[in-house]
């Protein structure tokens, strides 16, 4: 029935703990210090927060958008402000300093590649479609050992929006040709995942992991149809199900 699976990345295929902790902004800070732009990691922060919150403000003035702001730009531009010479370069430093320094841990859900790689022998085509930056995530699947296993990685930072917003999914089903019936969304939020998909006309798979949000209700694993439901990471015993 499908030919194309479309998979969500963070606790869907990766599991993964960041703190944004105020120790962080504070190694932040000291980076910028490094390149003669002095500030308290509190300083940085607030200045971060608001100069995102004016970008997303500018870009979310569509009824449907859900506007993703590259990261890495906005550091360029507080540092480009304090006078900084080579800003664009140095913000992408200054975001994957930020991204190491908040990550406790990255790693791959158990079974994930050999699912990957079984799913590729059944003959589906397999699409990542992920709310994430590239200034982080790129890197990530390269320590990974992940972005091969995709005919393509779409990554919201890139199109400006983000899951739930349907235009996210519309530029991987208009770019690489996709007919909707035939894709399946395979996700671990309800909200994002699920309801984008929903709306852009694709069956789902909901995966109820560790990294969906709290307030979700977990899975029913009895249900079928369009719009099927999974309990845990089991990737082992989901591919089965293919």
């Amino acid at each position: 029935m499908y030919t194309d699976l479309i998979f969500d990345l963070y606790g869907t295929l990766v599991d993964i703990h960041t703190e944004e902790s105020n120790l962080v902004w504070d190694k932040t800070a000291l980076y910028f210090g490094y390149y003669g732009a002095p500030c308290t990691g509190a300083e940085l922060h607030a200045a971060f927060d608001a100069a995102m919150a004016q970008r997303e403000a500018q870009a979310g003035q569509s009824y449907e958008c859900f506007p993703d702001i590259p990261f890495e730009q906005v550091m360029a531009q507080l540092l480009r402000d304090r006078g900084v010479e080579d800003a664009e370069a140095l913000g992408v430093n200054a975001a994957q300093l930020f991204r190491i320094a908040s990550t406790e841990y990255i790693r791959l859900y158990p079974y994930v590649k050999e699912a990957l790689a079984t799913l590729r022998c059944k003959g589906y085509r397999l699409w990542l479609l992920s709310n994430a930056q590239r200034v982080f995530t790129a890197c990530e699947l390269k320590h990974l050992e992940l972005g091969e296993e995709f005919d393509g990685v779409y990554l919201s930072s890139d199109y400006g929006c983000r899951k739930p917003d349907v235009r996210f999914f519309r530029a991987l089903l208009d770019e690489q040709r996709l007919d909707p019936a035939k894709c399946l969304m395979i996700g671990n939020d309800r909200e994002t995942d699920i309801a984008g998909a929903m709306a852009a006309g694709l069956d789902t798979l909901y995966m109820h992991t560790n990294l969906t949000p709290k307030e979700q209700a977990p899975a029913n694993p009895r249900k079928r149809g369009k719009h099927r439901e999974f309990e845990g990471y089991d990737w082992k015993k989901l591919v089965k199900k293919f």
